[in-house]
């Protein structure tokens, strides 16, 4: 299902800063429904293979899109209908005004996705990409179960209330809950407007919870929709997690309490799919890494593809930073794979004779084992 929104004025941006997202637990109030309910958004499943080796690891899913703009479009919109964050719009249109794109003018859908290194169970946030991955989702009765994923667009914490690194598990789920605010995020309304309010009824247009809320081991940390809609891919909120209204509608019956879950912080990914490797690099939005490209060296080794990637496309891929699934394999490593295969399970006087060309000698330098 793709959703086509009434499009944005610019100052609409201004509004998704204002609402908070710390929780805890109240009453539910007689004012649900005031907010209407959005209906789930059709679910998308991404099969994938976590096996190490070059020849069956498939850990990226989805696939890049390009959409030519059309008159009123602005990365808001879009990345609402094709459920991005607006984070990612602007990272992989670097040079398209967000707010007037050339009609006609063909933008990048960074629809493409690598998956975070580490244990792929549950919920996983990675932080910079400002994306949620939840694994064990329902499958086709033809796959299995075990090697399914569904990926989200979120907003996190803004600088002063950055979203925690940390594991967790779901402790319970609440259907328009009710929003008692801190007292720091009072302090900090009452600056802003001049008065603050003790709770939002669940339900409420006000209520920057949303219509759903998923509550974590973390105190008052939680997934939860939103009322503001356009903060999804923004650092807005006061350290939770939000999903797009039909997004969290349609996560929340998956997600069991009691599942393991992390955010964690991952600014360089590396995958493989059909036998070649790509790098998805991000912003270090919280400034947590002095430096991307030995991020980038680290992720590599971690990956056991070192010897797959060319170096010189990496560098280029971290020093843009656009977000997008990249390939970053040697260009001819295809041939070059059956040549060395063919060499390695050769007898030792033919496989002495097999040579590459000098273009191949020069990119594979992998051995044969």
């Amino acid at each position: 299902m793709r959703l086509r929104r009434p499009h944005s004025a610019p100052w609409l941006l201004v509004a998704c800063v204002l609402a908070g997202g710390i929780v805890l637990l109240g009453r539910q109030s007689g004012h649900a429904g005031d907010n209407p309910e959005v209906p789930p958004r059709e679910l998308v499943t991404h099969v994938f293979n976590p096996e190490s080796g070059i020849d069956r690891q498939q850990t990226v899913v989805g696939m890049t899109q390009v959409h030519v703009v059309e008159k009123g479009d602005t990365f808001l919109d879009l990345a609402r209908e094709y459920d991005l964050g607006y984070n990612e719009m602007v990272a992989a249109n670097p040079t398209i005004d967000p707010w007037l794109p050339r009609v006609g003018a063909s933008l990048v859908i960074p629809s493409e996705w690598i998956l975070p290194a580490g244990p792929r169970e549950g919920i996983v946030v990675n932080i910079p990409e400002m994306r949620l991955y939840y694994y064990d989702a329902p499958a086709p009765s033809s796959q299995d179960a075990n090697t399914v994923v569904v990926s989200y667009p979120v907003g996190l914490g803004r600088q002063e209330w950055r979203t925690p690194r940390a594991d967790f598990r779901i402790r319970g789920k609440t259907k328009d809950p009710v929003w008692v605010l801190p007292e720091t995020v009072r302090i900090e309304r009452i600056a802003e407007k001049g008065f603050s309010e003790e709770s939002i009824p669940g339900g409420h247009p006000d209520n920057p919870l949303g219509r759903h809320r998923i509550e974590l081991t973390l105190g008052a940390y939680a997934i939860h929709g939103t009322n503001k809609q356009w903060g999804v891919g923004m650092q807005v909120s006061h350290g939770c997690v939000r999903l797009y209204p039909e997004d969290i509608a349609a996560l929340f019956p998956l997600a069991d309490v009691g599942s393991k879950g992390r955010f964690d912080y991952q600014p360089v990914k590396i995958g493989a799919r059909n036998g070649r490797v790509l790098v998805e690099v991000h912003q270090d939005i919280y400034g947590l890494t002095p430096w991307l490209w030995l991020v980038a060296q680290d992720a590599v080794r971690d990956s056991g593809l070192e010897q797959y990637i060319d170096q010189a496309k990496l560098q280029a891929a971290v020093e843009a930073a656009s977000g997008v699934a990249t390939d970053v394999g040697l260009s001819n490593w295809p041939v070059a794979r059956e040549m060395i295969l063919r060499a390695s399970t050769a007898p030792p006087s033919v496989a002495m004779g097999v040579a590459l060309s000098p273009a191949a000698a020069s990119e594979v330098t992998v051995q044969p084992n």
